[in-house]
């Protein structure tokens, strides 16, 4: 984990990578939190994917980051989970 530290400080001294690094927080916000929903729930990524009528390796994207979910999938997935989702913009 120290390792992992350190080379992130470094990067993040860069400024094109902070930029770069700080555009993509809120997008990794909203995965960890589906993700901390569905391990609360002790739920797999199959079991979500039924619920929300997707294949598990979609939720799996998803989750890692290399998915660009729409907005109706997000809803899909807080539904699924029986969380509610909401969206504000200022």
């Amino acid at each position: 984990m120290k390792d992992y530290k350190n080379i992130k400080s470094k990067l993040l001294k860069n400024k094109d990578v902070k930029k770069a690094y700080d555009e993509l927080g809120p997008e990794f916000a909203i995965i960890e939190k589906f993700i901390e929903k569905r391990i609360e729930q002790g739920m797999t990524q199959t079991q979500l994917a039924e619920l929300v009528g997707t294949k598990q390796t979609a939720i799996s994207r998803f989750e890692s980051g290399t998915y660009n979910p729409s907005v109706s999938f997000l809803f899909k997935i807080a539904d699924a989970l029986g969380t509610k989702m909401t969206v504000n913009i200022s």
